[in-house]
């Protein structure tokens, strides 16, 4: 498998997915790749360039195990409805529940977690809507996520550590005045290829000129 995999910036975009099983978790992945990635990322757009993003790289397994452990109380207190009628649930949903369990079951063994996190001044989010925040950080967190495919490697983009948000700060001895934005477990794949994942048409989500006004005819 190709370090470096050579790929157009069509397929980089469209095969950059949330990988849940094909993570190898008994490769080793070498931080110094994963501080490339992130040195591609810091390039993304933030707001008045104030650059206020963090970035919190765990390698260490006993970290790692303990992150874990908070991750996965959080998911089964978030999905415990539907896993405990995952039968009865659609099969793209049961598809993803059922995938979203066994990254929750496997992700201390991954071998590298990302956690992406913004300073914000007293450690409050603002009231209403938060996308000028956000927008200054996420932005980036794709961007790792991007460069890391590019770079033979893949990540899933989870944010369900969030519901506990303080147990993870608490662990990690963050100051109050940062917050997290997301968890990137990085892992070099089980596989080489990627397709692209299934989306509605765009003609079924793009409006134009507004709200009631569909494509052109």
């Amino acid at each position: 498998m190709s370090a470096e995999p050579s790929l157009s910036c069509e397929e980089l975009l469209t095969t950059t997915r949330s990988v849940r099983y094909g993570l190898d978790l008994d490769r080793a992945v070498d931080p110094a790749l994963v501080e490339d990635c992130l040195r591609t990322a810091l390039q993304a757009p933030n707001g008045h360039n104030r650059q206020n993003w963090r970035w919190i790289l765990l390698t260490d397994p006993r970290v790692r195990a303990d992150v874990a452990e908070v991750y996965r109380a959080a998911f089964h207190d978030r999905n415990a409805a539907g896993l405990d009628r995952a039968a009865e649930l659609p099969e793209a949903a049961r598809s993803v529940l059922t995938a979203a369990r066994a990254l929750a079951d496997r992700l201390h063994r991954v071998p590298v977690l990302v956690i992406p996190c913004i300073e914000v001044p007293g450690g409050r989010l603002p009231a209403g809507n938060q996308a000028g925040l956000w927008g200054s950080l996420l932005p980036a967190a794709w961007s790792y996520a991007l460069a890391a495919r590019s770079r033979g490697l893949v990540t899933a983009w989870t944010a369900v550590h969030l519901d506990r948000e303080q147990e993870v700060a608490d662990l990690l001895g963050l100051p109050p005045t940062v917050r997290q934005g997301a968890l990137l477990p990085t892992a070099h794949p089980l596989r080489d290829t990627f397709r692209p994942g299934p989306r509605l048409p765009l003609e079924q989500v793009l409006h134009h000129n507004g709200w009631q006004h569909t494509r052109p005819t």
